[in-house]
Order: structure tokens, then C-alpha cells, then sequence
């Protein structure tokens, strides 16, 4: 049966959520395979809006196992807070499983990471300062506190102690903040373990004999391809492996499982934090594709910074990530656009280039080359299939189709979980 992988195209807030609880009622895991409580996902079902930051999105979906998978960072406070706020509004959260190897966010790794941006000044990242690239790096320096150890006081003990060695001097020597103290953090974390066990599994084994037994597993990726700690922007990116590749590692899925690679791209682009961004818009444009798309973060509420459709991206993400579908989301927010320019190449000094540029210099200096289309002004949340759309809507949706390297088998009409065209089944 298939392990189906769901990527951002873009760099993130593409409406990844959305996508995963639309198939999250015909899957029987959904795992989210990377990140932490960095980003969010908004579902809506009904009138009920909900904000999902560390939980993956198939939490909203009855009979289906959400997991949170190795390849995850844990802030354990904000996964209890989000347990019991979702469970505050009827929602099951029961079924839900973290793995034993998934690391864990201590307090220490979030002081470092508010500290470090604010030290940057005008070279800062744009992270949330929720601690995730600090716990990352414990992970990949072999500092790190995984969920597992947790449950053996003297090993957390002697992994707390030789993470503060270090980074007490650091916060006291470079930051001049107060150093932290092994105790509070133990104390801290020894305090989420009674509530933690019966959740804790091994979800390697977990995933592969849910596949052996021709269950349906859905990999949910956080942040996106063009914020991926190798394939992305660079230094502007997570500290995260938000790409299909990042699914196997993320999980424990071996890639001959993987049967299909849906990426989500909105029908203009979004980005949060600093980098490049070609189509980023500074004019009236700009803001209307904000106002009409509530284009503020989910997780810290930082309006989104807007552009226009970027189909050299797209080619990269389809190519990076073996992208068989796209899930185009928000084509709603572009109606009653007189005219809709396209990114469909850049200049970079005086040349034009097709794809996305090899180096960091030359995206940073990329002007975008458009292509226009003709807007549309009738109302097309009620759309179900693609002849329901206006002609020029249908139009705009086959060029970007055309130019974006795999074909576009749902499109977004609304923020509804119904509100959906289904072009191609995505199972």
C-alpha cells in the first residue's frame, strides 16, 4: 500500500495542512517527518478554524494514528498545551504516538536561539526563537536529549550536563545572561514523563508493519522545499530536511515505499523571515494578496511577505522532491485581479536565466521576467470541477500547469475542507 509524501513547494504556509486532512479521512497514519513547533498548519472544517504547530494534521481526522516522527525537534510544553487545547474542543487526540528518537527542545536550546538572533542584528535569520536550529544542531554535534531518554534519569542527567558545559560559557561569556542550572532542566523535563510514556514507540517498526499490512501512511513535511537546510535558500532556511528525501530519514520509511510526492504551492507565493524573494511585491498588489489571503503566520502571527507566482521555483521543487501532483491552493485570492503577471524566468546581470540560479549571489540579484494573464472577477469558491471556473481562471491554472513540471491534481477554491476542486485523485 502507498506511503504518499506531502511537501511545500514554496517556502512554507502553502496550505500544506489543508491538503493532509483532505486525504487524511482515506489514510490510516499521517506523520509529520520534520521541524517543530515553527510552523503551523490551518485547518478548517465547518466554522471551526484550528491551529495545528507541533501535532501533524491528521490529528483532526477520526480513525486515523497522527505520529510525530524521529525526525522531529519536541517542545514538550507546547505539545501538551496543544493536546489539551484541541481535546478543550472535543477532538480525540488518544491515538497520537511520538517516537523514542524524535529530540527534544530543553529550555537552554530556546534562550540560545533568542540570543543568537538578537546578537546577528542586521545578518539575523528571521528564525521564531522557539529553539529549533540550536536543538537541531545538538542533534548533528551528538549533544543532543532524545524523547527516549527521558526515561532514565541518569542518562538525561549526564546528556544535560555535557550540553551546558559548553553553553554556559556561552551564554555567560559572549551573552552575559545568566548561566542555567542541569537541575531546573531536569526537573523540567522529568516532569512530562509520566504523561509522555504511554505515546512514546518505536514508529520506525510502527510505520513499516502498518505498510506490510497494505495500511495507507501519509508523510507530512513542516516548512518547505526552498526553506530546506540543503535544497533551500540559504542561510535564509530551517535547520530541517523539509524535502521528500527528508521523508525517509524523517521516519524511517525506506524510499522503495514511497509510491507518490504531492507538493503544495499556492497560486501566488508567500514568504516569512529574511532572503530573497523575486515577485515579493512592496505596492498596493502586495497588500491586497495579504488582506485577501489573511496572510499571517499561524505560529507567530508575522504578516507574510507576498509575491506573484514564481514558476521557476516550482520547477525546482518538482525536480528536487520527484513531485508526481501539485495541490494549488488559494486561487480564491486572486479573483478580482484585473491582470495576473507569472514569474516564467529572471535577469540576472543583463543574461536571462530559466531556472532557479546555481549560487546565493545570483538569486539575491534575480529580477523576475513576467508573463500576464487575464484575471477573473466572478466568485469561484462554489467551483467543484474545473469546467465550473471562469475561462480566464482555467487559463491561468493550465499556463502555470504547463511551466511547473507535474500536473496540478487539486486546486484550493475557499479555505473549507470542501471547498476543493479534485482534478486527479491523490491516492
Amino acid at each position: 500500500m502507498p506511503a504518499v509524501v506531502i511537501v511545500g513547494a514554496q517556502w512554507g504556509d502553502e496550505g500544506k495542512g489543508k491538503a493532509t486532512d483532505l486525504l487524511g479521512s482515506r489514510v490510516d497514519y499521517v506523520v509529520k517527518f520534520n521541524g517543530g513547533n515553527n510552523a503551523g498548519h490551518t485547518v478548517v472544517i465547518g466554522d471551526q478554524k484550528y491551529a495545528l504547530h507541533l501535532l501533524p494534521s491528521g490529528i483532526l481526522s477520526p480513525g486515523c494514528t497522527p505520529v510525530i516522527g524521529n525526525g522531529v525537534v519536541v517542545d514538550l510544553g507546547v505539545l501538551f498545551e496543544e493536546i489539551d487545547g484541541l481535546e478543550a474542543r472535543g477532538i480525540d487526540t488518544s491515538k497520537l504516538v511520538v517516537s523514542a528518537n524524535a529530540h527534544v527542545i530543553a529550555d537552554y536550546n530556546r534562550t540560545l536561539d533568542k540570543v543568537t538572533e538578537r546578537f546577528l542584528g542586521s545578518r539575523k535569520i528571521g528564525t521564531t526563537g522557539r529553539g529549533i536550529g540550536p536543538t537541531y544542531a545538538d542533534k548533528m554535534n551528538r549533544l543532543g536529549v532524545r524523547v527516549q531518554d527521558l526515561f532514565d534519569e541518569k542518562i538525561l542527567r549526564a546528556k544535560v550536563e555535557g550540553a551546558l558545559e559548553l553553553k554556559n560559557q556561552i551564554l555567560t561569556k559572549v551573552y552575559n545572561r545568566r548561566s542555567v542550572e542541569v537541575d531546573e532542566v531536569v526537573d523540567e523535563l522529568l516532569g512530562y514523563v509520566d504523561r509522555l510514556r504511554p505515546m512514546v514507540a518505536d514508529t520506525s517498526l510502527l510505520l513499516g508493519d502498518a505498510l506490510d499490512a497494505d495500511q495507507t501512511v501519509l508523510l507530512e513535511a513542516g516548512q518547505a522545499t526552498l526553506l530546506d537546510v540543503d535544497h533551500g535558500t540559504y542561510p535564509f532556511v530551517t535547520s530541517s530536511s523539509a524535502t521528500a528525501g527528508g521523508a525517509c530519514t524523517g521516519s524511517g520509511i525506506p524510499p522503495m515505499r514511497l509510491t507518490r510526492v504531492i507538493g503544495i504551492v499556492k497560486a501566488y507565493a508567500t514568504r516569512v523571515g529574511e532572503g530573497p524573494f523575486p515577485t515579493e511585491l512592496f505596492d498596493a498588489d502586495g497588500e491586497r494578496l495579504r488582506d485577501n489571503g489573511g496572510e499571517f503566520g499561524t505560529t507567530t502571527g508575522r504578516p507574510r511577505r507576498c509575491g506573484w507566482y514564481d514558476a521557476p521555483i516550482a520547477r525546482y521543487a518538482a525536480r528536487i522532491n520527484g513531485l508526481t501532483d501539485f495541490v494549488l491552493t488559494k486561487l480564491d485570492v486572486l479573483t478580482g485581479f484585473e491582470r495576473i503577471p507569472v514569474c516564467v524566468a529572471y535577469e540576472v546581470d543583463g543574461e536571462r536565466v530559466d531556472e532557479m540560479p546555481m549560487t546565493q549571489t545570483g538569486f539575491h540579484h534575480a529580477t523576475p521576467i513576467y508573463e500576464y494573464f487575464d484575471g477573473w472577477s466572478e466568485d469561484i469558491s462554489g467551483a467543484r470541477a474545473i469546467e465550473d471556473l471562469p475561462v480566464n481562471a482555467q487559463r491561468y491554472v493550465t499556463a502555470i500547469e504547463e511551466m511547473s513540471g507535474a500536473r496540478i491534481s487539486a486546486i484550493g477554491v475557499g479555505p473549507g475542507r470542501d471547498e476543493t476542486i479534485v482534478v486527479h485523485d491523490l491516492l
